[in-house]
């Protein structure tokens, strides 16, 4: 009997283990790079094409997939829905459920921002913002805070990234396929917009007071233009600068510091080419009156996601851009010095797919979003 009582001991301490083991999350890598060594564990899996992804304040994941769905993931991988989405929004060709933001007062307000692709008249879509209350899983006193005027058919450069400071919300916006639009102010195609926090427009906005005084159709609520889309956006708090980056063409992707009024050239100058001919776009590389960028690729990565490293986590990152890799698979680190680039790294090397999100979470680690069908929620770490 004693025999048999230490055998059923052991069979209830290794099913115990069994059950911790599923519960943890378990290393799936240690990856060298330049500067650390990183741990790597999946934090969550199952994700239908994650696209971006915020930090609640008690350490739970909100969540966006593309196909319209809104989750929750717990700080133990747990994986929950977000009732209450609009009516209206399109999953098609690159758009869908895209970008988050939460307010600077989320803990007291509990105010989310969503941007998504919104259908109207005639399958013409474009990307659309709300404001919204999150309680507990469920979205509350919704209201639409913005529309992209006009809006195009076809899925194509929504561009959808969020942003929130302590008075504003950025609103990143692609092309949709209209590359010339991108250089008319009567357009928010290939525009960053600016908002208050409340959706509406500040007076001291670049084109505020010429949308006033003309009736040339100036947008009041464009910050900066000439973009092609933008899917990467972030901001450096000690220097208040916003970093984005952007898709080019066949190559000619690049990253830039967003000015207020300033035009980012495209189509008008671009380092990339048509697809398939490779014939020039545009008056070339350069041109009077618009940015050059501090950094681009040819061939093109397909960047995605843009963190900037502020922790001590990670103390040889801090300051460095992070940002993913849609085409290869890369985690890509951005060196910067005194506001200028001056190394690129790259990470991961297509280990686990797409990377569509960057973002620095609760203590230092940082966080990937992997787009799949099987999306999945990577958390690194330096070893000790």
């Amino acid at each position: 009997m004693a025999c048999l009582s230490r055998l059923l001991s052991h069979a209830h301490y290794f099913s115990l283990l069994s059950l911790w083991l599923l519960a943890t999350p378990t290393n799936a890598d240690t990856v060298n790079t330049q500067k650390h060594t990183l741990n790597i564990d999946v934090l969550a899996t199952g994700l239908n094409h994650p696209w971006s992804m915020v930090f609640l304040p008690e350490g739970d994941i909100l969540v966006s997939e593309r196909n319209g769905v809104l989750k929750r993931v717990s700080d133990k991988g747990d994986v929950s829905h977000v009732s209450g989405l609009p009516e209206g929004l399109v999953y098609k060709g690159q758009g869908g459920l895209l970008g988050l933001a939460l307010s600077p007062d989320f803990s007291t307000n509990k105010i989310v921002y969503l941007a998504f692709s919104e259908e109207g008249q005639f399958s013409k879509a474009g990307t659309s913002v709300i404001r919204a209350k999150l309680q507990g899983n469920a979205l509350s006193d919704i209201t639409t805070i913005f529309q992209t005027a006009p809006r195009f058919a076809g899925g194509r450069h929504f561009g959808g990234r969020l942003l929130t400071t302590d008075k504003h919300l950025y609103i990143a916006l692609g092309d949709r396929g209209n590359r010339d639009k991108a250089q008319h102010l009567d357009s928010h195609i290939g525009s960053v917009i600016r908002l208050n926090l409340d959706g509406s427009t500040p007076i001291d906005n670049p084109f505020y007071a010429q949308s006033t005084a003309t009736s040339d159709g100036t947008k009041p609520e464009i910050f900066s233009y000439g973009h092609r889309n933008i899917q990467g956006m972030t901001l450096d708090p000690k220097t208040n600068t916003l970093w984005t980056h952007e898709h080019g063409p066949q190559g000619g992707d690049e990253v830039n510091t967003i000015e207020a009024g300033a035009n980012y050239g495209w189509p008008t100058i671009t380092y990339g080419v048509n697809y398939g001919t490779g014939s020039k776009i545009g008056k070339g590389t350069h041109a009077e009156g618009m940015e050059q960028p501090l950094h681009f690729w040819v061939p093109s990565i397909a960047p995605s996601g843009l963190t900037i490293v502020q922790g001590d986590t990670f103390p040889e990152w801090q300051g460095d851009l992070l940002l993913g890799s849609l085409k290869f698979g890369l985690l890509v680190r951005l060196d910067i010095e005194n506001g200028i680039i001056v190394n690129e790294e790259r990470m991961l090397d297509g280990k686990y797919g797409r990377i569509r999100d960057v973002v620095e979470g609760p203590g230092g680690k940082i966080y990937l979003l992997t787009d799949a069908s099987n999306g999945q929620i990577l958390r690194l770490h330096p070893t000790q």
